[in-house]
């Protein structure tokens, strides 16, 4: 099966794609290892939700002190759980750290006999600005050239999500995305353009309100290719 490649690389990590590979392929699906690998998914669990509730503390006092800081009563009734929300947000707008692109790829690729250019255009991404904190957001597009293999074309979609659920500069994101995307499939060659509005231009410093910035990321024919990349350029346009 062509996915084992994937299944071995991350079962260096957490051994879950190796176990899910076996399993697809009927093979001694009771086995003992499936067993232990299940155990062993719900330690990690656990023990990253009892990390997180750690955390959580920490960052509800953090939050606690910016808003004395601000100069504001913490114990009036509007503010007297703002800490705690303001802490539960900000682990789910970062919860990409605790995410692989193995996690959501497991049983989501298959072999095809298609080489042609696949486009999903139009993805919502949310992420925040590691030098302000505050957001950026706006749509990606992503086009790869498959070799034998195609992804579930939601899973695109949630490669975006793991890597914008970080502390992101739009420039290494998009990277990021691309190259994902690369390691998973081997395609013959991937391009990635965001195109985000970010608050920490349009709320502060300049505030320039119309302001957008566009990134993007060729690899393989994309790079290669003047004809590949106008053609995927010309496709994902905005009408």
């Amino acid at each position: 099966m062509e996915y084992q490649k994937a299944s071995e690389t991350n079962v260096n990590g957490s051994g879950k794609l190796g176990t899910e590979f076996h399993c697809r392929n009927g093979r001694n699906e009771h086995s003992v290892e499936a067993k232990k690998a299940l155990v062993q998914s719900k330690n990690e669990t656990s023990h990253r939700e009892a990390e997180d509730e750690s955390r959580l503390q920490a960052i509800e006092a953090a939050y606690t002190t910016i808003l004395r800081g601000l100069g504001e009563n913490t114990d009036r009734q509007g503010l007297l759980r703002t800490p705690l929300r303001a802490a539960k947000a900000m682990q789910f707008l970062t919860k990409g750290y605790h995410e692989t692109i193995y996690d959501i790829l497991n049983d989501a690729i298959f072999d095809e006999d298609h080489d042609e250019m696949v486009i999903v255009k139009e993805i919502d991404v949310f992420s925040l600005c590691e030098h302000h904190l505050v957001p950026f957001f706006g749509k990606v597009h992503i086009g790869y050239l498959p070799n034998k293999k195609v992804v579930g074309l939601s899973k695109l979609a949630r490669i975006v999500e793991i890597y914008s659920r970080r502390l992101q500069v739009q420039e290494r994101l998009t990277k990021q995305i691309a190259m994902a995307i690369s390691e998973a499939l081997q395609p013959a060659g991937v391009a990635v353009v965001i195109e985000a509005a970010h608050m920490c231009m349009v709320m502060r410093g300049v505030q320039k309100m119309n302001s957008r910035t566009v990134t993007s990321a060729m690899l393989g024919v994309f790079r290669e290719d003047p004809k590949t990349r106008e053609e995927f350029l010309a496709l994902t346009k905005r009408d």
